[in-house]
């Protein structure tokens, strides 16, 4: 599908993303924060559509790969396709994670874990201020 093809990089400067992002959007996903667990959109939404990045409005996550985890923040097994996120090494907070970025803007979304459904065994697990649905494209 079109919607979901590579992006061109969206570079902005911090100034410019705190002018498009709400305070709470910029810490998430320009500061690497993260919303407290059953509070963010998305945790317990099951509507139907594509999840784009709140940034910069790339493709990122389907509802048809969208499951309840347990954690309090809305989990995926799979993206739209291999170059929708980017995965880097995150060590704070005393741990080694996979976080995970938007490919096109460098969002920090979330994280991804290896205690997911089949048939990826895969848990996207993002932060919901980072994302928005777009109901009529699922």
């Amino acid at each position: 599908m079109a919607d979901v093809d590579k992006q061109d990089k969206v570079v902005r400067s911090d100034d410019e993303w705190r002018a498009r992002l709400t305070p709470e959007q910029f810490h998430i996903m320009r500061e690497a924060g993260t919303e407290r667990a059953f509070t963010g959109p998305f945790w317990n939404d099951h509507r139907v559509g594509l999840y784009r990045c709140m940034a910069c409005n790339a493709p990122l996550f389907r509802s048809e790969t969208k499951f309840d985890s347990g954690t309090g923040w809305p989990s995926f097994f799979a993206p739209v396709n291999d170059q929708a996120v980017e995965q880097r090494s995150d060590t704070s907070h005393g741990m080694v994670r996979t976080e995970i970025r938007c490919a096109t803007c460098e969002s920090h979304l979330g994280h991804v874990f290896e205690d997911g459904p089949n048939p990826t065994g895969l848990r996207y697990c993002m932060n919901g201020t980072a994302l928005k649905l777009d109901e009529d494209a699922g």
